[in-house]
């Protein structure tokens, strides 16, 4: 099997990533070939398939690895006790954090769900919604202990996921705000949220609560 000078199979499974995670988000999937792969990471193209069977599998695997790295992050970031005012902003920091860190994976886990076959998105769909339940408990507890003033907290695990995840596209680390910064905001946005601090969060609108229902 050829393989990078000097390097051993892991090594090279690594270097295979890596490169792929490149190509995809700067060509996408449909643009990227096994050829284009194989000549970044410096091996025949045959070598590929004793790491992946076909670019399917490998856009696959790179996904739910990031989701499951995402999950173990996330139950290692958040605290154990405490109020759920306190459990919220430990998630907020880490989310926005974790999205700031790494703007290729997150970016293709967006935007690839489409080139995803039926069973495995299938499978991303499902750790996806397992994310968005870890937050949605965080949301319920402080509903239950009065903390929150949520109406709706499927409603709301739906908007502070949507608010925190669009930082992917427009944050850059040589603008003007720091990732403290940028953490301290959306804090600060979230917890009036979840508090209640405004009539949308107390009273959603009819429509909005009929699309929150479908989305479940």
């Amino acid at each position: 099997m050829a393989r990078i000078a000097g390097s051993s199979g892991p090594r090279t499974e690594e270097a295979i990533r890596r490169a792929g995670l490149q190509l995809l988000y700067t060509h996408g999937y449909a643009a990227m070939s096994l050829r284009q792969l194989a000549a970044e990471v410096g091996i025949q193209q045959g070598s590929l398939y004793n790491y992946f069977r076909n670019k399917q599998e490998f856009l696959f695997d790179l996904i739910r690895t990031h989701m499951q790295d995402l999950h173990a992050a996330l139950d290692a970031a958040l605290l154990r006790e405490g109020s759920a005012a306190e459990r919220l902003q430990r998630f907020v920091e880490f989310h926005v954090a974790y999205h700031i860190e790494r703007p290729q994976q997150v970016f293709i886990c967006y935007s690839e769900l489409r080139s995803l076959e039926p069973d495995n998105l299938k499978v991303i769909v499902a750790m996806r919604r397992d994310y968005e339940r870890k937050l949605g408990a965080i949301l319920d507890l402080g509903r239950e202990t009065g903390e929150f003033q949520l109406a709706d907290t499927r409603m709301g695990t739906l908007a502070i996921l949507a608010m925190l995840s669009g930082i992917c596209n427009w944050y850059r680390p040589d603008g003007r705000l720091s990732t403290d910064a940028v953490q301290a905001i959306f804090t600060g946005m979230v917890l009036a949220l979840a508090r209640g601090e405004g009539e949308a969060a107390l009273a959603p609108p009819a429509p909005l609560t009929r699309l929150a229902a479908r989305l479940r």
